[in-house]
């Protein structure tokens, strides 16, 4: 209930966190407009350069508004990236089910098979022409849709890198083909799931069979969550899941936590600067989106050397901020703790006094500069 109480706050607000505009499509292979609506991150007119994951969403007119306001909301608190969202008209005359259509296999046959072609010859290509997209791509589905979109991970190459599907309804063996799909991936895969003891009968029964299979293939390239909410029906669900998929999905392009702080970065012997560098491969090659090294993150990981009296690792931290940040003072500021803690009290000192005439960056200020640099040449630090 807290979840959903906090979407619903931010829908309030959404003008402030994107920006918003309605296209067409005509599709050749559907043989019709096809409508959508594009909602953009404020920054998208800022930074020419940037390119953001893409969430395509399918039953777009009622998955967006919640949609959008969870990821404003996660954005907000550094918890969740930008994402540029498409939403697919599918509720207007009945288009979500012709538009879903498979055989008794499970497979995608007649307008089920037009609209399939339509998502990745014409609307994808067209998306990416048009705008700034990282090769992260999502796709998210309620019901009929949910179960749809699973149709590609058949590809030998998967259009998406992450299936969000909430109470699917599935075709005859897809229980069975999903698995198999992910267990020969070969480039890592999210995958989503969500229902409630509330939802369809026969949709809930599927899923915990898809559960059970899946569990028994899983691997290193499968980021795989399924949620049962308790007191959830079929469309309640849907509020509950977003938040979840979101954090599931990107739960590797999150800040250090306290918790990961806690129970993992200052347990570890060594290497917390290595730790540090390998989170930000891990999101470069997992969402296509190379980004500065957090100071919240620089400063964790200072907190576990420190800590532990690793105080070598600084100065390998001092040449990895000088590498995110070469105009602001933390590199110098890491320099002068190294030598600080390594007992060179003239070194640690200069360090600080260079870093005075570098840009200010987080909470490190050039007055505290001037204050750590003049402590230690008063003797007032070992």
């Amino acid at each position: 209930m807290k979840k959903i109480i906090i979407l619903l706050a931010f829908l309030g607000c959404l003008p402030a966190f994107s920006q918003r505009s309605r296209d067409t499509i005509f599709s050749e292979k559907m043989n019709m407009d096809r409508e959508f609506t594009v909602s953009l991150p404020l920054s998208y007119g800022k930074n020419k350069d940037r390119k953001y994951p893409l969430l395509l969403l399918l039953d777009g007119e009622y998955l967006l508004d919640a949609y959008d306001g969870a990821l404003a909301y996660g954005n907000y608190w550094d918890d969740l990236p930008e994402v540029v969202i498409v939403a697919l008209n599918q509720n207007s005359n009945g288009e979500r089910e012709a538009d879903s259509v498979m055989n008794e296999e499970g497979l995608p046959t007649e307008t089920g098979a037009s609209f399939f072609e339509f998502i990745g010859t014409e609307l994808l290509p067209a998306l990416e022409k048009k705008y700034r997209l990282s090769p992260f791509r999502i796709i998210g589905g309620h019901d009929v849709t949910a179960g749809f979109l699973n149709l590609f991970l058949y590809k030998e190459n998967p259009l998406f890198n992450a299936y969000i599907c909430f109470s699917p309804e599935f075709g005859e063996q897809m229980m069975e083909r999903i698995p198999v799909m992910l267990q020969t991936t070969k480039k890592p895969i999210f995958y989503y799931m969500a229902s409630g003891d509330g939802d369809l009968k026969k949709n809930l029964a599927d899923m915990r069979t898809l559960d059970n299979n899946i569990k028994t293939v899983l691997h290193a390239n499968v980021y795989y969550e399924y949620d049962e909410f308790k007191g959830a029906s079929h469309y309640s669900l849907v509020l509950y899941g977003i938040p979840a998929s979101l954090y599931h999905i990107f739960g590797q392009y999150q800040p250090i936590s306290t918790a990961e702080f806690q129970e993992k970065i200052v347990k570890m012997e060594k290497g917390y600067v290595d730790y540090l560098v390998k989170k930000y491969d891990i999101i470069e090659k997992s969402y296509g989106m190379k980004m500065p090294v957090r100071i919240s993150d620089f400063k964790a990981i200072e907190a576990a050397i420190i800590k532990n009296n690793a105080f070598d690792e600084l100065e390998k931290l001092a040449a990895m901020a000088k590498k995110s940040y070469p105009k602001a003072m933390l590199s110098q500021y890491e320099m002068g703790l190294f030598y600080e803690k390594t007992g060179d009290t003239k070194k640690a000192a200069k360090a600080y006094q260079n870093a005075y005439l570098m840009d200010e960056i987080g909470d490190l200020t050039k007055d505290m500069m001037l204050e750590k640099a003049d402590e230690l040449k008063k003797g007032g630090s070992k």
